[in-house]
């Protein structure tokens, strides 16, 4: 099976598992009822799922009853009749995205950042420090919704992995690796901190994130990046494309 269909069934599979999941047609939505990040609320579609228009119409009411965009997350590749559905219902793409992957062989350990400490949070405090460098790095103004550090807490006592990487005594970047499916796991929700980017922070702590998963028994771990940049970074450390995926939103305002 070609790696990019292996993280879209992983990725079903996971949301699958959540708590707060529902379906909607031939949909399976990520429900966050304590984040409303648009990142953290999406919809992925059944494999080769061909939605009526009374399909979508029946998604978008049921993100907006909960207060959520709609919006989708998928592989093109996956479901091929669903982007043109999409498109015809009002949605716009937000962006195309690679997917990258690492496996255990591949993974290079990056330049070491002098004074960075990495380790699983500990405690209420350092969760809430995990969790508002990860509210703040995607665009969040303000302290996180309460149980935005939910899913760290969860990552970190479920079989995943949690981190909160600390540099000249504050925190400066946090991120996760979702618990492993089939030994897969997505390294996601990585941030770090303004006043310490462009100093190794990220790829230290991705490549901690990455071999813990590893240490745990995945055979890959893979990640959607959020632009050239970061791609670069996470190329330095091993992680290579293995495919595309599409973000997709109906405008607040839109049909």
């Amino acid at each position: 099976m070609p790696m990019a269909i292996a993280v879209q069934e992983y990725s079903r599979a996971l949301t699958l598992r959540t708590p707060d999941h529902y379906r909607v047609g031939p949909f399976t939505v990520r429900h966050n009822p304590g984040w409303e990040l648009k990142y953290a609320n999406y919809a992925i579609p059944d494999r080769d799922a061909r939605p009526t228009p009374d399909d979508v119409a029946a998604l978008v009411e049921a993100f907006r009853e909960r207060a959520r965009l709609p919006r989708l997350e998928f592989l093109p590749a996956w479901a091929p009749a669903v982007e043109p559905a999409l498109l015809a219902a009002g949605f716009t793409v937000e962006k195309r995205a690679p997917l990258l992957a690492c496996a255990p062989d591949d993974l290079v350990p990056p330049k070491p950042v002098d004074g960075l400490r990495i380790a699983v949070p500990e405690g209420d405090a350092e969760f809430t420090d995990a969790a508002r460098v990860q509210h703040h790095g995607f665009g969040g103004e303000g302290e996180p919704e309460e149980g935005t550090a939910d899913w760290l807490r969860s990552a970190a006592s479920d079989g995943g992995v949690a981190a909160l990487a600390v540099l000249d005594g504050s925190a400066a970047g946090a991120g996760g690796c979702s618990i492993a499916v089939d030994g897969l796991s997505e390294l996601t929700g990585l941030a770090v901190a303004a006043p310490f980017r462009r100093r190794g922070v990220g790829a230290a702590l991705s490549a901690w994130l990455t071999g813990r998963a590893f240490a745990q028994g995945c055979r890959a771990v893979w990640l959607e990046p959020g632009g050239p940049d970061v791609e670069r970074v996470y190329a330095s450390i091993g992680y290579r494309r293995i495919g595309e995926k599409v973000d997709i939103s109906l405008d607040p305002d839109g049909a």
